[in-house]
């Protein structure tokens, strides 16, 4: 059973926007479905991290901090900063989203941000900006200022319309607070809001589970994520589940769940598009494909990751880039070199290709050949795969397919990701060890 974990992203997404750097026009951007993600004037995403909030939940390992003091200003101010640097580094058209806890933020720093985008680069009109927001009293009533400020889609977090359960998971919303939160976000932004559930968790049964997910359905008509809770060790419900005072479902009641939801979906008219991601009415997050296509992606704020080609000081390789951890370092280390990045490290060709092949199997489109091979020009999809006998067998078994169209999971096999991955990924890296490096000629510059 593939391990859908809660934002298992989030190490690289915050609110989104669609922007392309001065010079170019906003005709020059494709369509979302058919950017490949490795043209020389492609787009990029920008994450913004917000790195504060008022509690941690008690199954939360990310990088979260409880603020103490007002540090908004200065927040806001090396928000700009780093913005402002590292969009001019990577000299690529863009798409913004805002993660962690942004919804505590002041409707200005979201501005703010978004002035020092819109300096470097021009934000077309129908570009999709996003904000993650926490089901609050307080979250809710910044929602009209949010949208005012230019945020155009919400993503959620409810998690559960259960409040015993929502205690449980040390949330600080109940599930009138979270329900309020989705009917006000549709008013502003119909057709872009995005619902956070969880599954998986402590003493849920199926048949709540279903029952749950209906009621959801009553007032989201647009966008489902669901992810499986993960017991992360060094979190509080980790040492509650140790200690035998929490129990959560095994494995085959979690993928149960996960095959009722996705039924109940479907009769729903959802579509499903990646492993945790369910849209109508065309109401899929066009940032969260661009990770999931392979696109160039930069991170800002403490703690976010990035991958871009630093074009700007002469870079020709993508880069895997870590900010920073704690705010008040980051903060420092922006307000002296204008960024706060503590780690930079040259994709090696097979590593974009991991990492191209990990992102690209969660959609259920898959890989196409005309994708692949814009990272891999001379190594096609049926020479790396077509002659092992064990994606041979994942082919024959149903579960994996490799056609005219390119390589993905079958229906069934989707929901067994987390056993297929590591397959494909040896026999990658057994045509690494068979072929010599100067054959090994990948597209790295996207």
């Amino acid at each position: 059973m593939l391990r859908l974990t809660p934002r298992a992203l989030s190490c690289i997404m915050p609110a989104s926007v669609c922007v392309i750097p001065r010079g170019f026009s906003s005709s020059h951007i494709p369509d979302a479905d058919h950017l490949s993600g490795d043209e020389p004037q492609g787009t990029a995403s920008l994450y913004v991290h917000w790195p504060y909030c008022l509690r941690r939940c008690s199954y939360c390992n990310f990088n979260k901090y409880i603020t103490r003091s007002n540090n908004n200003h200065n927040m806001t101010e090396c928000l700009q900063t780093e913005t402002q640097t590292l969009v001019q580094l990577s000299q690529r058209h863009l798409c913004v989203f805002w993660r962690g806890t942004p919804s505590l933020a002041h409707p200005s720093t979201i501005t703010a941000v978004l002035e020092s985008v819109s300096q470097n680069a021009h934000i077309p009109v129908n570009a999709e900006v996003t904000l993650e927001v926490n089901p609050t009293p307080v979250g809710r009533s910044k929602l009209e200022d949010f949208h005012h400020a230019g945020v155009n889609r919400f993503s959620i977090g409810i998690q559960s319309l259960k409040d015993d359960d929502l205690r449980v998971l040390g949330r600080d919303h109940n599930s009138h607070d979270a329900l309020r939160t989705i009917e006000e976000a549709s008013r502003l932004c119909p057709g872009r809001v995005s619902v956070d559930l969880m599954f998986g968790r402590p003493q849920q049964t199926v048949s709540s589970w279903e029952t749950e997910l209906r009621q959801v359905l009553q007032v989201c008509d647009d966008h489902l994520s669901l992810y499986q809770l993960t017991v992360e060790r060094g979190t509080q419900l980790f040492k509650q589940v140790q200690s035998g005072e929490v129990k959560v479902p095994g494995e085959e009641v979690s993928a149960e769940m996960y095959e009722s939801a996705r039924a109940i979906l479907h009769q729903h008219g959802f579509q499903q598009y990646e492993v945790s991601n369910f849209a109508k009415h065309n109401g899929v997050s066009h940032h969260n494909l661009s990770y999931w296509k392979g696109r160039q992606y930069i991170g800002v704020g403490p703690g976010a990751h990035g991958r871009f080609v630093p074009v700007g000081e002469g870079g020709v390789c993508r880069e895997a880039r870590t900010q920073t951890l704690e705010p008040e370092v980051w903060m420092y280390e922006v307000q002296k070199k204008g960024h706060g990045t503590r780690r930079r490290i040259q994709l090696q060709q097979h590593e974009l290709l991991d990492e191209v092949l990990v992102m690209g199997m969660r959609m259920t489109k898959g890989i196409t050949h005309k994708h692949w091979q814009c990272f891999s020009p001379r190594m096609s999809l049926h020479n790396v795969f077509g002659s092992s006998l064990d994606v041979q067998g994942l082919l024959q078994s149903g579960k994996l397919i490799l056609d005219e169209r390119g390589l993905r999971c079958s229906y069934h096999g989707l929901a067994v990701l987390d056993s297929i991955l590591p397959i494909l990924l040896l026999e990658m890296e057994r045509m690494y060890a068979q072929k010599p490096k100067k054959g090994h000629n990948f597209y790295t510059s996207t």
